[in-house]
């Protein structure tokens, strides 16, 4: 069993893949990173799969488009066949946000693949692109607009150099605006004009703000902007960016044909023209929206962002510590408790992991988040305040974290104290239910030998798992501690009752043998 929250290998890093699951296309990439930390490209494959386009009408992917997505992702899994975990980043973006009983296909997915999947929020998304544009970029122009037009989602971003200040991601993408107001295939003025407006209206939310922060630079990262240029630059309508009058030419090229099957502009890439007119309409309603006359365009997108932040992760830059960092000073986290009761938590799992078969570096950054995050939920009240501090980590914005860690963490932090809800793991893949459960275990005994809120205490505990790993047996290696501190003893009395509803029990010893 292996957690999503992976260890940073030892060593040189060599190569590093990104999977980008878009709503248009599947992409790839593998890098080659240097000594000198120099990072360059090594393999690419991209392949049109339009998963957008195979939900029904019920948001469940239909059985055609399943096999597509799957035959690709064979067909990468064999060239990610020899690369360790913890240095490939997978993410499904819009269309696995959306897709309904998505289970048997991530599974079948990730079997496919050899590697895990990661359902990433908007914003996450919206990150990531940030991330991957602008990285090495310098001083230049440092107030940046990124747009990113994918197929089931367009991403907003505004930033100051590398640090993203305004993120939006809005349910608009060249696919499913294609499917929306061309679904036959007939291209008309009237129709381009109702998809343009109806755009502009999904828009009108951020406008205000964009328009208000404003950038110096605006930058196009996706397939469908990077299209329109292509066939600008054909025409000679533009020289090396985007303009207001050049696009207004390409949509009156557009809608001279009557069909999306006449679209055959040579410098459009065959795969893209059935997608071209709706991603058109995004696009002119974006340089509405926002009122912009220019636009440069960039070849980097998700997944550089992605094998940029995967570099992170693997050289103790991870985007994750500082998120939870950030949210534990912004509800007033009592700091020394929380490292104290992390320390303790972790010196448990040092001492079970092995037994427990359990990842001893990704599960101590679990633990270690979730014991920094486990009382923001006294913010509201005392009473019920893990269920409080459950709710912010689920529905909040966590930046770093897929959906899925962001609810695997939400999870251990519900199940910190009281009595043990088998509930709150009902919903995590049925992969991830025992090794939580056991973290948890830890979190809890954690949590309650620092009752006392005694800065800088060190409990003389140790952890031994007997009876096949079924039994966890607490050992006290100072003669009468517990006799000593008799609300401790009460609390894991009544914590061997609170595990009977698991697979797991918990024996106490006064202190070792």
């Amino acid at each position: 069993m292996e957690l999503i929250l992976r260890p940073r290998p030892g060593g040189h890093i060599t190569d590093v893949a990104a999977v980008d699951l878009g709503s248009n296309s599947f992409h790839m990439m593998v890098a080659r990173v240097s000594p000198a930390g120099d990072l360059h490209v090594i393999d690419r494959l991209r392949e049109p799969v339009r998963l957008a386009a195979g939900l029904d009408s019920g948001k469940h992917l239909t059985d055609e488009a399943a096999e597509r997505a799957l035959a690709c992702l064979q067909r990468f899994g064999q060239r990610l066949r020899d690369l360790p975990p913890e240095r490939v980043r997978v993410v499904g973006t819009n269309t696995l946000r959306r897709m309904k009983r998505s289970g048997p296909f991530i599974e079948a997915a990730e079997k496919a693949l050899g590697h895990h999947i990661e359902i990433i929020a908007g914003r996450e998304e919206a990150r990531l692109v940030y991330g991957g544009v602008t990285h090495g970029m310098g001083r230049d122009h440092p107030r940046r607009l990124v747009v990113d037009i994918g197929g089931g989602s367009t991403e907003v971003i505004i930033g100051r150099g590398s640090k993203p200040r305004l993120m939006e991601s809005v349910a608009l993408g060249c696919v499913v605006h294609t499917q929306r107001f061309f679904g036959n295939g007939t291209i008309s003025r009237a129709r381009f004009r109702k998809a343009r407006l109806a755009a502009h209206i999904e828009l009108e939310f951020l406008q205000r703000r964009y328009r208000q922060a404003g950038w110096d630079m605006a930058i196009g990262a996706s397939g469908t902007i990077r299209g329109v240029w292509r066939v600008m630059m054909s025409q000679g309508w533009c020289e090396d960016r985007l303009t207001r009058a050049g696009l207004d030419k390409v949509i009156e090229l557009t809608l001279s044909r009557n069909h999306i099957s006449e679209i055959d502009f040579e410098a459009l890439r065959e795969d893209r023209r059935p997608v071209f007119v709706g991603g058109l309409a995004v696009l002119a309603a974006i340089f509405d929206a926002l009122e912009i006359d220019e636009m440069n365009t960039s070849d980097r997108a998700l997944r550089e962002g992605l094998v940029y932040d995967l570099l992170g992760r693997l050289s103790n830059r991870d985007m994750r510590g500082e998120a939870v960092s950030a949210l534990a000073t912004r509800y007033g986290v009592d700091a020394r408790q929380s490292e104290d009761v992390a320390r303790t938590a972790v010196k448990l799992l040092d001492q079970t992991a092995g037994a427990w078969q359990l990842d001893p570096k990704s599960s101590a950054s679990l633990l270690r988040w979730a014991a920094q995050l486990h009382e923001i939920g006294l913010v509201i009240a005392h009473s019920g305040y893990h269920k409080h501090s459950e709710y912010m980590l689920r529905h909040g914005e966590l930046p770093g974290f897929s959906q899925t860690e962001q609810a695997l963490l939400a999870a251990l932090v519900r199940l910190h104290r009281g009595k043990f809800s088998l509930g709150a793991l009902a919903e995590l893949p049925r992969d991830w239910r025992q090794p939580l459960q056991r973290l948890a275990v830890l979190l809890r005994l954690s949590v309650l030998l620092h009752r006392s809120r005694t800065p800088g205490l060190r409990p003389p505990v140790r952890a031994e798992l007997v009876d096949k790993a079924r039994t966890l047996k607490l050992q006290f290696t100072r003669k009468a501690w517990l006799d000593q501190h008799p609300l401790t003893r009460a609390d894991l009395e009544l914590e061997v009752d609170y595990l009977d509803n698991t697979d797991l029990r918990l024996k106490l010893e006064a202190e070792a043998p």
